[in-house]
């Protein structure tokens, strides 16, 4: 079995609370973006970025910040220092943390926010020393044995990452490093008086090469193992990692399995554990492109014939990789700072004429909607949200492809009439027929958002579930329903219709044919708090076999469709 390598650990002690502060932070600022990009060079050493270099970076100290609580489940998951110091822990419930510190401020915790601020910070990190895996927001890891020799040994090493964590607002960052990515999670935390520990500056601990073992040896069961099989351990007498590591591996693995076998090679600071090796993460490659208008162009026209030349280095470097774009997303700023912001869906895969397109349509779009003077597009950006393979966009051995003649004449007839000029239809979410169709835009991707309000996989309480009419009315026909003596039919108030029907008159329609089959009414309520009345839908079927979809409002009958 091999030896652990040395491992160095670089910690932001109560990140989510840090991630919270800078999200807010970034939200009262005027939104501004950086408009330099950093080209995606192989991994290096070299010179990181400054915090002003990065948006949402806060230099205030930690301790300006109040008690703050981030809450899951109304229990407190992350708290600050000035939190902690009045007795708020993490584990306890609103109310007790709340009579402990009268002062605290509660957050609903966000783990998007944790992973979305961190992720300027590991990418400076990564200029800085490249090779580093993300544990979790606000703790990365990374093998130190190249740094250890770029900078001169381990300590400055350490040094330079506490330099760039000064320079990005994050004075109390730590590092620790041991033999193995356990003992070093381990070493991060430790005070500089624990055994076993060297603390050559205030954030930084080590542990000396082969005395990880000693180091873990008085710490509780608890850090190598669940709650659940520490308390097992516990129970049995075994309440260190010192005891555990003295068990035979053999026996540990026959009597706990797997999990005992994991927790026994941390506490014995043992290599080839699940967990033992850093597995760095790729890089994040910048593929958005630019670029900056001097003066302002003040047409569509122009603008799509300036980018051209970038739209076609942006799909260029896309098929270098392989890949294809099928969602993108583009700014437009004016001379004035006002951003126009779009993302387009593309149903196969963008090209540079598509993409030419769709700026030449939000250009349009812009101009009508900001409605002031100005003198034009200063700078576009655009940014691919979506990618895949491209192996996974290449028509089938008998051409599954749409027609492309068919695409090409839409297209051309696209741009002569506007984005919206040519398109489908699309079923989505909704209770009524008229509110299930959509509109889209030829050349855009259809809705791909499952449980959205849009989606039409519901629920949808009061939908019609079996068949649907052959025609749908765009705007629901009012009718009558009557009874024999002639008395209009209505819905009483156990969801009832008040008197057998008879008739049915649909707006200008002529139907001679009683009615001879109906259905119960059922209840269609939504939106109550905002008084939309409930509404009953009714299906009935005449002599002559039509069949009709009624639905009643406001004590009276509207057609939303028939079957023929």
């Amino acid at each position: 079995m091999t030896a652990p390598s040395r491992t160095l650990v670089f910690w932001v002690p109560d990140w989510p609370i840090h991630a919270l502060l800078r999200d807010q932070e970034a939200a009262d600022e005027p939104q501004e973006r950086v408009v330099a990009t950093r080209a995606a060079e192989s991994p290096g050493i070299s010179e990181a970025p400054g915090a002003a270099e990065i948006p949402g970076i806060s230099e205030a100290p930690d301790a300006a910040i109040p008690p703050i609580a981030l809450l899951a489940q109304h229990r407190v998951v992350a708290c600050s220092a000035a939190a902690r110091a009045e007795g708020v822990r993490t584990g306890l419930r609103e109310r007790e943390a709340q009579s402990r510190c009268p002062t605290l401020v509660v957050h609903p915790h966000d783990p998007e926010v944790d992973g979305r601020r961190f992720a300027p910070v590991i990418a400076a990190l990564e200029q800085l020393i490249p090779g580093i895996e993300l544990r979790r927001p606000g703790l990365c890891a990374m093998r130190v044995r190249g740094p250890a020799r770029y900078y001169g040994g381990e300590e400055p090493a350490a040094a330079a990452l506490l330099r760039l964590a000064a320079e990005l607002g994050l004075p109390l960052a730590r590092v620790g490093i041991a033999d193995g990515l356990f003992a070093a999670e381990q070493a991060v935390r430790a005070t500089a008086t624990t055994p076993g520990i060297e603390a050559p500056a205030e954030a930084v601990r080590i542990v000396p090469p082969g005395g990880s073992a000693a180091f873990l040896s008085p710490l509780p069961v608890s850090r190598a193992a669940s709650a659940g099989f520490a308390d097992l351990l516990v129970g049995l007498g075994i309440r260190t990692l010192g005891a555990l590591a003295a068990l035979p591996e053999d026996a540990v693995q026959q009597r706990f399995g797997a999990e005992g076998l994991t927790a026994h090679r941390r506490a014995a600071a043992l290599g080839q554990d699940r967990g033992a090796e850093v597995r760095p993460r790729d890089p994040v490659r910048e593929r958005a492109i630019e670029l900056t208008f001097e003066p302002p162009i003040d047409t569509t026209e122009q603008l799509a014939f300036a980018c051209a030349t970038l739209a076609e280095r942006f799909i260029s470097a896309l098929t270098a990789d392989r890949l294809v774009c099928t969602a993108l997303r583009i700014e437009l700023t004016d001379d004035v700072g006002l951003r126009h912001e779009r993302e387009w869906l593309h149903p196969h895969r963008f090209t540079a004429a598509d993409t030419v397109g769709r700026i030449r349509w939000q250009a349009a779009s812009a101009v009508r909607e900001t409605e002031r003077g100005g003198a034009g597009i200063t700078h576009v950006r655009i940014t691919p949200t979506h990618t895949d393979r491209a192996a996974a966009h290449e028509p089938g051995l008998w051409s599954t492809e749409p027609d492309t003649r068919v695409h090409h004449h839409l297209s051309r007839a696209q741009s002569t009439l506007g984005h919206t000029g040519v398109g489908t239809m699309e079923l989505t979410g909704g209770r009524l027929l008229g509110d299930r169709q959509r509109f889209v835009p030829w050349s855009t991707a259809r809705s791909r958002e499952r449980g959205s309000r849009a989606s039409a996989a519901g629920p949808w309480p009061g939908s019609l579930s079996g068949a649907t009419p052959s025609r749908v009315f765009p705007s629901p026909l009012p009718s009558e329903l009557l009874d024999a003596e002639g008395r209009a039919v209505g819905v009483d108030e156990d969801d009832l219709l008040t008197a057998t029907p008879v008739r049915l008159r649909v707006g200008d329609l002529s139907l001679t044919e009683t009615v001879q089959e109906w259905s119960l009414p059922w209840a269609l309520r939504e939106r109550w708090w905002q008084g939309t009345p409930t509404r009953f839908r009714l299906q009935l079927q005449l002599e002559g076999g039509d069949a009709w979809l009624l639905f009643h409002e406001s004590a009276r009958w509207f057609a939303e469709g028939r079957y023929d």
